[in-house]
């Protein structure tokens, strides 16, 4: 199976995944969030057009596994795991999300978040999450916060996410992985 990066429908996240990098360096120095205790679930992207998301799809298909596809909040969202990871500040992560396009705009076609996984009640989820950020990190600026369920048609376990982002990337936190998710649903 080809490596990720010599799979020529997806030269343009090669690039862009150093731009993410650097993105969310910053980001998580701004919430004086140390990533390298957190436990690294899967990176996410997010497209303007169909076209680029199947062409994204073919070349994943390419390097890595297929683990999911499914209408998840009116969209499709295929899923992928690579034989070999991406490295994101440190982290290997093996799974990637890729969403349809959605009504939501977003500035670019390329890498959009990372997620992180904090394990416990899914009812402390928001708390838990915003206890990793200092006083200052909440107050910045341009900084946001936003919660979600996400849940596809099957699923078992309930998937609360809290997302904070800056407008370039967003780092979101939930209690279970993607490949826990996927196993709930029998």
């Amino acid at each position: 199976m080809k490596k990720w990066q010599d799979v020529e429908q997806l030269q343009d996240l090669i690039d862009d995944l150093v731009h993410f990098n650097q993105a969310l360096a910053l980001l998580a120095d701004r919430l004086s969030l140390d990533l390298a205790v957190l436990e690294a679930d899967h990176i996410a992207l997010r497209c303007q057009q169909v076209s680029t998301a199947e062409r994204w799809r073919s070349g994943f298909l390419q390097c890595g596994t297929l683990l999911s596809e499914k209408i998840i909040n009116a969209r499709p969202i295929a899923l992928f795991e690579l034989p070999l990871p991406l490295d994101v500040q440190g982290k290997d992560i093996y799974v990637i999300e890729l969403p349809w396009p959605g009504e939501k705009r977003y500035r670019h076609d390329g890498w959009e978040h990372v997620e992180f996984v904090l394990r416990g009640e899914a009812e402390s989820l928001g708390q838990r999450a915003m206890a990793l950020f200092s006083d200052t990190g909440l107050i910045q600026p341009g900084i946001s916060f936003k919660t979600s369920a996400p849940r596809g048609e099957c699923e078992r376990l309930p998937n609360p996410t809290l997302g904070v982002t800056d407008g370039e990337v967003t780092i979101k936190f939930h209690p279970w992985s993607l490949k826990e998710i996927l196993a709930s649903e029998g």
